[in-house]
């Protein structure tokens, strides 16, 4: 199983040779591929042969490409990897609004009940509790928008009645929107090795975005970013190596699965999964305290 998120920040050369992605640079290494699960190339003087490069896709692995300031602006993913496309395609075509409706329901009741935890986690226990109320109100499709009011609510209490979410001078801004860009393309890459077409949504439908399945799919996952830029960033720090590495690194923590400790990437991949359950139930995560996950 694909573990390993591999970050790479200064100048090399990347190659594939004999089932391993070799980085040549200040220090040389090679990884197996398929060990790896994504890709970041943060650095603006990496090189990356064409080879390599389908190697990559053709082991399912995400490939991350950064602007010039050094957050993620793209990725490439498979290119048609699942042995029955076809088949994937056309169920996914016959998902009813009804259905689509259940699932959008269940992903935003999880979403509210993992800010209501980590709220809890950050010592808001009160307002913890009324979050929580609020994800047990959440009807068919949320047609009352409850996610956007339990939005309007969350983000307040964790980080100050003075939190603007759209400040851009405020780090903790930008360490949401990178953690997202993470989470957004390690969700995009399992709905691609799976066989769904990623711009076709249950609730997100703009015709000008690719990744509407997506986005839709990694709304539970954003409290996990939230818990860490709430608990380790000020909001004057530098959005430095350091702390994108730590941001990248998130998709390695403990989520609770299906009643079982998973990372976050492999959670991830289970819920994907779940798309194809008759009994329309998704396997949703569920926050827990921030650690490594242990692979064994």
């Amino acid at each position: 199983m694909a573990y390993r998120n591999l970050m790479i920040t200064t100048p090399c050369r990347i190659r594939c040779q004999r089932e391993q992605l070799v980085v040549e640079g200040d220090v040389s290494a090679s990884f197996p591929l398929e060990d790896l699960l994504s890709v970041l190339i943060e650095s603006r003087q990496c090189t990356l042969t064409t080879a390599a490069l389908a190697a990559l896709a053709e082991a399912g692995v995400t490939v991350f490409a950064c602007d010039e300031k050094h957050i993620p602006c793209a990725l490439t993913l498979p290119f048609a990897r699942h042995s029955r496309q076809l088949e994937i395609t056309r169920a996914q075509l016959d998902w009813t609004q009804p259905t689509r409706n259940r699932w959008w329901q269940q992903i935003v009741q999880a979403k509210i009940r993992n800010q209501a935890e980590c709220l809890s986690l950050c010592g808001c226990c009160k307002e913890s509790a009324l979050l929580r109320s609020r994800a047990e109100g959440v009807r068919s499709g949320d047609r009352e928008n409850r996610e956007a009011t339990a939005a309007a609510l969350y983000f307040p209490l964790l980080f100050g009645g003075s939190f603007t979410r759209g400040e851009e001078s405020d780090t903790r801004n930008a360490a949401l929107n990178y953690g997202y860009a993470i989470l957004r393309g390690c969700m995009a890459r399992c709905l691609t090795v799976y066989g769904f077409i990623p711009w076709l949504g249950l609730h997100h439908g703009s015709t000008l975005n690719a990744w509407n399945l997506a986005d839709d799919m990694m709304e539970p996952y954003r409290p996990v970013v939230d818990l860490f830029v709430a608990t380790q960033v000020r909001e004057d720090a530098p959005l430095d190596t350091r702390l994108k590495s730590c941001l990248f690194n998130l998709l390695n923590m403990d989520i609770r699965s299906g009643g079982q400790r998973h990372s976050v990437a492999y959670a991830m991949e289970r819920q994907v999964q779940s798309l194809r359950s008759d009994t329309k139930m998704l396997v949703l995560p569920e926050l827990m305290p921030l650690q490594p996950h242990c692979y064994e």
